[in-house]
């Protein structure tokens, strides 16, 4: 049975300080205590505070509360810590661009609620900026919180005459309360941009900035005007919500930024042509051959995101080698470009993961690797046969597990310092359950069967594989590499493993950009399909992962479980054996229109296939004890573009709906909903929010 975890509360008091005219408010002192809760890498959360609260149970420090409460005063950076808990705050990972044991991207402690009061002269809105903690309750409304301390996430908060109260998640916080001097603000810092590029098109450039709306009203009609060296734009907002923020992407002309270096942007907030907001912020003119980021917009949500770029020597040039590298916990993917050296036969492109910690390369992660890696096989137009992915740390895992899911679209793979699986991963978060009595759960769980690694292992048998890792890392223990170097050498007949004598998490770019694994890149190549004639393929989730060259299962008889496909192609026809598929697709090239083409699975009812022109396809569907024909199904049914979980509702330009039609109480609680939501996701996903009456 687990044990339940130890939690606790703090009740705190404030000081101030004036910033930038502004009065700003520390949270310094306050109360500690203990209590029951189970939080982590699970499927279902149980929460004793939380439960009090919504039952009218949970009484304040001072009353004749249950919960008993321990007096703390924070430290020299402001920042309080529960004194029970062994946590200290691990930092960040080490890896390019971070210092190692930095608080910003680091792992803030979210076992714990803190209490925290502010007794308001009168009703007000403030910006609350907490660092550390995972959410926070303000007099019982819920927001999202800053769990890796990034320090960007200031959310209006309408605050009322006498007691306020807070109760945070997290045991290794700063917290404290802003009070603009303006209802609506342009925030520089959490800036996207892009790089100005030598030679290129800059005349249209994106950038994104947050602006927060501290009013009661939905704000529209906003514009942002930039000027660059006397060049101005001027761009449309979308509406900004009541009591909220919004990430939003606005256009500047760089051509006159023709200099190396930094060049300042000076952005105009208008309402009604009317100045309301100014802001200042920098972008760079790269030198000829540098790295650099590159804006887009999105087609999963719409929103600004950015890509990095370690160009070719020389230039550019078709029918090269594209690389994908994919950062670990904390980097940024401008960070993970320029620690590689550029190369002379290929561009390295980095993807973001939506952020430096992001999704573990899963989930929007996963949408975000697949994503560049088709804007820049677009952009750079490499030789389809040498296209290689690699990254390091969270990055490494991210490798084992795109690898694993789309085991056709590299010549190889080369994870570093990586873990293969979260499940068997271990961090402040704890390790994700295998299993659970609770049926609602064991349903949850099997939603997550696609990221086990090491259950696809088999997918890697057509790619090459290196390893790297050094055997003194103490972030990701070397025994992850050690444990898939023995899985690999059980089946694999091309993978190479290197352990760096006396290597950390981080020793330096060769961490990455490590000559011998890019070597045995340049070694492999990615066959063409039609040479390909025999496929083993596994895949727990069609949504997610359904095609290995010519195959493609479709739909499974039990859906989230493992599926696998044996098939072998010769001039008789397609053999081999499925488990648990219930429909499957073969597509065929390069055949002789009108000759039958016999097709035998799983040694039941041989079936005949006539293809009418050089390329064609066939869906086959199983029917209790033997394979038919069928037509292509149609749009409603289930397939790998609309196979679920319900996390396939958010990567389709999702906004937050709330009702306006109920009780005040009911519509006050959707609209609560509605935000809470909206805020979820612009941390992690960094999208441009937005919930709808």
């Amino acid at each position: 049975m687990r044990k339940p975890l130890l939690i606790g509360a703090l009740a705190l008091s404030l000081g101030f300080t004036e910033s930038h005219a502004q009065q700003v408010y520390h949270f310094t002192k306050g109360w500690v205590a203990t209590l029951p809760q189970r939080y982590g890498r699970e499927a279902i959360y149980t929460d004793e505070l939380v439960y009090q609260m919504h039952t009218k149970q949970l009484k304040t420090p001072g009353s004749d509360s249950e919960i008993k409460w321990q007096a703390i005063e924070a430290d020299s950076t402001k920042r309080l810590r529960a004194r029970m808990s062994s946590f200290r705050g691990s930092g960040g990972p080490a890896g390019p661009g971070i210092t190692p044991g930095s608080l910003r991207g680091g792992i803030g402690g979210n076992g714990g609620y803190m209490y925290l009061t502010y007794t308001s002269p009168k009703a007000q809105t403030a910006l609350l900026n907490i660092k550390g903690n995972s959410q926070v309750y303000v007099n019982g409304e819920l927001h999202m919180g800053d769990p890796y301390s990034m320090g960007y996430l200031h959310l209006p908060v309408s605050l009322k005459k006498g007691l306020n109260e807070f109760y945070v998640r997290g045991l290794s916080i700063t917290a404290n309360l802003t009070f603009p001097e303006k209802p609506v603000l342009l925030n520089t810092d959490d800036l996207t941009l892009p790089s100005v590029i030598p030679g290129s098109a800059n005349e249209s450039l994106q950038g994104a900035l947050v602006v927060l709306n501290t009013t009661t009203k939905e704000l529209t009609g906003l514009q942002i005007k930039s000027t660059l060296a006397g060049q101005e734009v001027v761009t449309e907002l979308p509406a900004i919500p009541a009591l909220s923020f919004r990430k939003v992407a606005f256009g500047f002309n760089g051509s006159k930024a023709t200099t190396p270096g930094k060049h300042d942007v000076q952005l105009t907030l208008l309402q009604q042509g009317k100045p309301i907001d100014q802001a200042k912020l920098s972008v760079e003119a790269m030198v000829s051959g540098a790295s650099y980021s590159q804006t887009f917009v999105s087609s999963i949500d719409g929103s600004l995101q950015y890509y990095a770029v370690t160009p070719q020597i020389g230039g550019p040039r078709s029918q090269q080698s594209l690389f994908l590298s994919v950062h670990g916990a904390g980097v940024e993917a401008s960070g993970q470009a320029r620690a590689y050296k550029p190369k002379d036969w290929g561009t390295l492109v980095a993807a973001t993961n939506r952020r430096p910690r992001g999704f573990n390369w899963e989930d929007w992660g996963r949408l975000d690797a697949l994503e560049v890696l088709s804007i820049a096989k677009n952009r750079f137009q490499p030789d389809p046969q040498h296209v290689y992915l690699t990254g390091h740390s969270m990055g490494g895992h991210g490798t084992w597990f795109l690898g694993a899911t789309y085991p056709d679209q590299w010549a190889g793979i080369a994870p570093c310092a990586g873990y293969p699986t979260l499940k068997e991963y271990g961090s402040a978060d704890g390790l994700i359950p295998a299993t659970s009595q609770d049926p609602m759960e064991q349903v949850l769980l099997q939603s997550g069967n696609q990221s086990d690694v090491l259950k696809l292992v088999s997918n890697y048998k057509p790619l090459g594989v290196y390893v790297l890792h050094g055997d003194a890392d103490r972030t990701v223990p070397v025994t992850y590499a050690r444990q898939m170097k023995k899985i690999l050498g059980d089946f694999h007949p091309d993978f190479s493993y290197y352990e760096y004598p006396g290597g950390e998490h981080w020793f330096g770019d060769q961490s990455v950009d490590w000559k011998p694994l890019f070597d045995y890149f340049k070694w492999h190549q990615r066959p063409v399909d039609s040479t390909v004639t025999t496929i083993d393929f596994m895949t727990a989730n069609p949504g997610i992962s359904s095609t290995f060259r010519w195959a493609s299962i479709q739909q499974q008889e039990r859906p989230l479980q493992y599926s696998r496909i044996q098939l072998t192609r010769n001039q008789q026809g397609v053999s081999g054996r499925t488990e648990n598929v219930a429909l499957l697709k073969l597509v065929f090239t390069d055949v002789v229109a009108n000759t039958p083409i016999r097709i035998t699975l799983d040694s039941l009812n041989a079936l005949s296939f006539t293809p009418k022109q050089a390329k064609d396809s066939v869906f086959l569907a199983k029917e209790g004890k033997q394979w038919a024909i069928r037509t292509a199904p149609g749009l409603d049914q289930k397939g790998p573009h609309r196979y679920g979980t319900f996390k396939d509702a958010f990567r389709n330009r999702m906004v937050f709906v709330y009702s306006t039609q109920g009780t005040p109480e009911e519509n006050e609680w959707s609209r609560q909903k509605a935000r809470f939501d909206a805020e979820s996701w612009i941390l992690p996903g960094q999208r441009s929010r937005g919930h709808h009456s």
